[in-house]
């Protein structure tokens, strides 16, 4: 009963939200450049592959692969139009599935949105919002850890315990300075949900519904499971979020994220540990990367097969939002995993990327 409950919420968008807010940036001019879906009701305008000069052959063989590859949803958006949509076996356009770690990209929107609004600021020290020993560290140790750091993943607490999604103090344990080191850890990303509470007075969920799902139309919420915090959506959601980050936190002439600052901070090297990091997203075109459970730094870029500019929110078993602003390419994949590696980042990424190549000709 609980399951068909959590599944009518995510479709119908019904659970309580907070009042709806208009923003408080000024509007930029219209984009006449990308088109945007009505906010309610199911209308998406469209494009046809010939249209666009793509190679429909090599886009019904990408299908298939697609399929070989346990996918259950797969989207692109050219201009904000809908060129490729679709679905697998018994998955269907009002289907909902789980972000993974795609959903920490719309954490950092949020973080981005309560900073705008006065209630936080990322700079400051994270016991701020969490309070003193919310980690294990001396106080003089925690205090350096600040919300920036959890934005970039540089706290420098241990990632190497038994459970690095575990939030509690004991599992929070010194490993280096804030700062000082990178790597993919969990537990202090999830307690940024804690910081955003604490901050604003709201439930997550809520402010969440009010400041981004309920103003660009999508569905779903975050529903906690063990110490993580997970995001289920259907497929287009994923998309419209994609759209909104193509269009640098704007939704048409609705400013969502108006502090361009933080969106661009977002997008680009947070820390220069691992350049292809920004705020809980992650970037392609750097000289090189590190990858989650590891401390090697790699050579060249994230995914050679796609453009340069492109930047991604990506989770386990491969749930993807890919975005290219010089293409203005919009990519989602749901599915289950692609492979055998279930971590946010896979060769799949590239192989993906390789056929995309050949359907789209960039």
């Amino acid at each position: 009963m609980l399951k068909k409950l959590l599944i009518l919420f995510v479709i119908t968008g019904t659970l309580s939200s907070c009042d709806k807010d208009k923003g408080d940036g000024s509007i930029p001019p219209a984009n006449t450049s990308l088109y945007f879906p009505p906010v309610s009701g199911t209308e998406w305008q469209s494009l046809t592959p010939a249209s666009q000069g793509w190679n429909e052959t090599q886009l019904n063989d990408l299908y298939t692969y697609l399929q070989s590859k346990n996918t259950k949803a797969f989207i692109i958006l050219k201009g904000g139009k809908i060129v490729a949509e679709r679905y697998f076996g018994t998955f269907t356009a009002d289907s909902v599935w789980y972000w993974a770690s795609a959903g920490k990209t719309m954490t950092a929107m949020l973080v981005g949105i309560a900073q705008q609004e006065g209630l936080l600021n990322i700079n400051t020290r994270s016991s701020q919002y969490l309070g003193r020993g919310w980690t294990s560290l001396p106080v003089l140790k925690e205090d350096l850890i600040t919300v920036r750091h959890q934005l970039t993943m540089t706290t420098g607490l241990d990632d190497a315990v038994p459970d690095d999604d575990c939030t509690l103090p004991s599992c929070l344990i010194y490993k280096a300075d804030a700062g000082t080191r990178w790597s993919y850890h969990n537990a202090p990303y999830t307690l940024l949900d804690k910081v955003v509470e604490n901050a604003t007075g709201f439930s997550y969920n809520g402010y969440f519904q009010q400041k981004i799902r309920n103003r660009i139309g999508m569905n779903g919420l975050w529903v906690r499971s063990g110490y993580n915090n997970v995001y289920f959506s259907n497929p287009r959601s994923m998309a419209r979020f994609g759209l909104l980050m193509l269009n640098k936190g704007k939704w048409d002439q609705t400013p969502i994220l108006s502090d361009s600052n933080y969106f661009n901070a977002q997008i680009n090297s947070s820390q220069s540990i691992n350049p292809s990091y920004g705020y809980l997203t992650w970037l392609n075109g750097k000289s090189n990367f590190m990858a989650p459970t590891t401390q090697l730094l790699f050579p060249g870029m994230l995914i050679p097969n796609a453009p340069a500019d492109m930047y991604c929110a990506l989770g386990k078993n491969d749930q993807k939002i890919y975005v290219v602003p010089s293409q203005k390419l919009v990519v989602i994949r749901m599915g289950e995993s692609a492979g055998t590696v279930s971590l946010a980042m896979s060769g799949f990424d590239n192989e993906l990327w390789g056929r995309l190549k050949q359907v789209i000709g960039f």
